[in-house]
């Protein structure tokens, strides 16, 4: 699935070809994503101007003059800017096709993404209202983390996957920070000191900043049907490595589940 720096990656790759760009029409093909794509969308889009293309969390949010359209990649989706003239493959369902000649793709094999349209604030649509700051936001730090886990006995790597908590800390990175900042996954959120928590608040931070960036330095070209984004993989210091000595005291790495997830920590780093 795609995790935020992912998503954040996607976001600055297309962004130079469609903003400012003329959606000339929308082009659904299937629109039987996770939410059906609003049959009026069409219509509403034809004519309208790309303002702005921003993140909130997992989801892209396209600014025009009449309103937003809301797009989550889910679990396979991509975007991609192609000659608009481009034959589709089987999971092409929805195009931008802008007053340039290209088009903005969307390939979701899975069906489990969407687009979604709002005349209103987005960060009041329900899917957006009740998210947790940005990692890289104001709202976010040891602090906020330590108030917010007083009394929960949850297991902390699930406490900081919680969207409601912060935003885009998917399993890969939940792994990684934790790691980094020598806590052990399962440890109760509400057991956490606050200095613990200002090395897991800095971790989150470190790690999701150096996956923005490595997705950034392995991209293919967004204008290129197959690009992906690039995962992070080379730089992972537990999760995939079960069994793996610890870069750090070479303990071999464990691996456990937590809420049916992979969750991989070193027995002797991580307390």
């Amino acid at each position: 699935m795609p995790e935020l720096p992912e998503v954040e990656t996607t976001r600055r790759g297309i962004e130079p070809h469609v903003l400012g760009r003329r959606v000339e029409r929308l082009l659904v093909r299937d629109g039987r994503l996770r939410w059906p794509v609003p049959p009026e969308l069409p219509a509403t889009l034809a004519g309208q101007t790309i303002d702005a293309v921003e993140r909130r969390g997992k989801y892209l949010l396209m600014r025009t003059a009449a309103g937003t359209v809301i797009v989550h990649l889910g679990m396979s989706g991509s975007l991609r800017v192609l000659p608009a003239e481009t034959p589709p493959a089987r999971h092409d369902h929805v195009d931008w096709v802008l007053d340039d000649g290209r088009c903005l793709r969307l390939r979701d094999p899975r069906r489990f993404g969407c687009v979604l349209w709002t005349e209103d604030d987005p960060m009041r649509h329900p899917l957006l209202a009740d998210l947790g700051p940005e990692p890289h936001g104001e709202g976010f730090s040891g602090g906020y983390l330590f108030e917010l886990s007083r009394g929960r006995t949850v297991g902390v790597k699930g406490f900081i996957m919680n969207s409601h908590v912060v935003v885009g800390v998917g399993n890969i990175y939940a792994n990684e920070s934790l790691f980094r900042a020598g806590i052990h996954p399962a440890r109760a959120a509400g057991r956490i000191g606050r200095e613990r928590y200002d090395e897991l608040a800095g971790a989150i931070r470190d790690i999701l900043a150096a996956a923005i960036l490595q997705g950034g330095t392995t991209l293919r070209d967004f204008t290129d049907s197959e690009g992906k984004p690039g995962y992070f993989r080379h730089e992972l210091q537990v999760y995939g490595r079960a069994g793996e000595p610890c870069t750090v005291c070479g303990a071999p790495l464990r691996l456990s589940r937590q809420d049916q997830r992979a969750t991989v920590y070193c027995p002797n780093c991580q307390h």
